[in-house]
């Protein structure tokens, strides 16, 4: 049996697939297991984080699940000491101490002391947590920016 498709029913059809198409990419977009952090050098402002390969900016928000985790790597001409501002308390690991740069001593593992170095934060329990870095002295010199310093932010809420 063929059935003829009329102007309006080729309409609600294209509106339902479209709903569909959405909620199925609102779904995607959610809370994921892991995420990677990035800070860098740059210009204006002197330092930025990007989430996920997505832009360098001064604040970022994550959403994860329960138990999931961030790598923060610290690619910046300075140190970052990760410090959490509020939410429940998390677990850091250190990945990599990264480059020489003639520092010397251990560093706890929320000191990103070093370019290339990296510590993974695990979120055991669901909640909004709220993390910020405290940068330190330039590891090469003569590095110019302009404008004020950004202050980075981070808020990684966990599902």
């Amino acid at each position: 049996m063929q059935t003829k498709i009329t102007l309006p029913r080729l309409a609600v059809l294209a509106v339902a697939a479209a709903g569909s198409l959405g909620a199925t990419a609102v779904a995607s977009a959610g809370a994921t297991a892991g995420s990677t952090i990035v800070i860098r050098h740059q210009l204006r402002g002197c330092h930025a984080w990007s989430a996920n390969g997505d832009a360098f900016k001064a604040a970022q928000a994550v959403t994860l699940h329960r138990g999931g985790a961030i790598t923060v790597t610290n690619n910046d001409v300075m140190s970052h000491k990760l410090i959490e501002t509020s939410g429940p308390a998390v677990k850091f690991k250190r990945v990599s101490v990264g480059m020489g740069m003639g520092l010397k001593g251990t560093f706890p593992p929320a000191m990103l002391a070093r370019m290339g170095s990296s510590s993974t934060l695990t979120f055991a329990k669901a909640g909004v947590y709220k993390f910020t870095t405290k940068p330190g002295e330039d590891f090469m010199a003569g590095v110019k920016t302009i404008g004020e310093d950004n202050v980075l932010r981070l808020t990684v809420t966990v599902r």
